[in-house]
C-alpha cells in the first residue's frame, strides 16, 4: 500500500484515488468525508497510479469553513456548499481577494481596483456594498469587517492556499533532516493544490502574482517529492523519475531537475540514460546561456562515471 510509509500526523492527509484525466486535482464537486488521524490511515490508500493520474484530496480535521481557491472555487461550511450562493463573477473575484489577504485590512479602492480594471472613484462605494451586502447574507453578518477598510473574518478557515504553503515548509525541513517518509505526503498536499491554477480565465496583476506564488510551490513540491522518492527507495524511485521530468519541463534552466533525474535513473540501474540527462542539460545550457553545469551537477556526473 502506498500509504504505509506516510506519517498521519498532520491535518492534511491525502487520499489518492485514480482518476481519468492528466492533472491531479481537488475533487471539489465531492467532498469527502475526513480519514481518522490513526495509523490505520494506511488502509484508506488504494494502489499506486502513475503520477498525472491521481485525484489528490486535501482534507482538513473538520473546520467550520474549508475555502478552495486553487482550481475550481469551492467553499464548504458544516457540510453544505456555499460557493453557489456567491453572487457571480465579481462577487467570486472579491472573495478571493479577500480570502488572499484575509489577515489585514484592505482599504476599499484597493478591493475596486481588484475587480474592475478602470473603477470611478465615485462609484466605489455604489459598486461594492451590493457585493458586501450578499457576501454578508451568505456567511454571516459579521464575517466582512471595517467600513473604510474592509477583512474577512473567517479565523477558523481552511483555505488550500495557506495549507499548501504551510505544506511546502514541513516537506523541506524533513528533506533537510532527510526524513524522507515524512516529507513525502506534504510534497504531494503542495503539489496538487499548485497544479489546480488559479482562477482560470481572468487576468489581473494580483490573479498573475498568485500564479506566480504558485508555480515557485510547484516546483518545490517537485523537488521535494523527488528527493522523498529517492530517499525511500524501491518503487517511488519511479515518482522521483516522474518528478525529475517534470521539473526539466516547467523549469529546462533549473539545474535541481536534472540531478534528480540523474539520481533516479542510476538508482534504478540505468547509468546511460542518466549520462544521456547530462548530456540534454549540458547542451540547453551550452545553446541558451552559452555556460556549463555547474560544479554540484558535474560532480554528480563524475560520481556516476566513476561508477562504470
Amino acid at each position: 500500500m502506498v500509504g504505509g510509509h506516510v506519517v498521519p500526523d498532520q491535518p492534511d492527509h491525502l487520499i489518492i484515488a485514480r482518476a481519468a484525466g492528466d492533472e491531479p486535482a481537488f475533487a471539489s464537486d465531492q467532498p469527502h468525508p475526513a480519514p481518522p488521524a490513526d495509523p490505520h490511515v494506511a488502509s484508506y490508500w488504494p494502489p499506486r497510479t502513475a503520477y498525472g493520474q491521481d485525484i489528490g484530496v486535501t482534507l482538513a480535521s473538520s473546520p467550520t469553513v474549508r475555502i478552495q481557491i486553487c482550481g475550481t472555487l469551492a467553499i464548504e461550511c458544516d457540510g453544505q456548499r456555499l460557493d453557489a450562493l456567491l453572487p457571480g463573477r465579481q462577487g467570486r473575484l472579491l472573495f478571493t481577494y479577500l480570502v488572499v489577504n484575509r489577515h489585514r485590512q484592505i482599504p476599499r479602492d484597493e478591493l475596486a481596483a481588484a475587480l474592475w480594471r478602470e473603477p470611478d472613484p465615485a462609484a466605489v462605494n455604489t459598486r461594492l456594498n451590493p457585493l458586501l451586502s450578499k457576501l454578508r447574507r451568505v456567511f454571516g453578518t459579521s464575517s466582512v469587517d471595517g467600513r473604510s477598510a474592509l477583512r474577512l473574518c473567517l479565523p477558523e478557515a481552511w483555505v488550500d492556499l495557506e495549507a499548501a504553503a504551510e505544506a511546502i515548509h514541513r516537506a523541506e525541513s524533513s528533506i533537510a533532516q532527510q526524513d524522507w517518509a515524512r516529507a513525502w505526503g506534504p510534497a504531494l498536499t503542495a503539489l496538487f493544490v499548485a497544479e489546480r491554477g488559479f482562477l482560470a480565465g481572468e487576468d489581473a496583476p494580483w490573479i498573475d502574482e498568485i500564479r506566480h506564488q504558485l508555480t515557485v510551490l510547484r516546483l518545490g513540491a517537485l523537488e521535494c517529492y523527488a528527493a522523498a522518492g529517492l530517499g525511500l527507495g524501491g518503487t517511488e524511485l519511479d515518482g522521483a523519475v516522474r518528478a525529475g521530468r517534470q521539473l526539466i519541463r516547467l523549469a529546462p534552466l533549473r539545474e535541481s531537475g536534472y540531478r534528480y533525474l540523474m539520481q533516479a535513473f542510476t538508482a534504478q540501474g540505468n547509468l546511460a540514460e542518466a549520462v544521456n540527462v547530462y548530456g540534454h542539460l549540458s547542451q540547453c545550457l551550452r545553446d541558451q546561456l552559452g555556460v556549463s553545469p555547474s560544479p554540484a551537477t558535474q560532480a554528480l556526473y563524475e560520481r556516476l562515471l566513476g561508477a562504470t
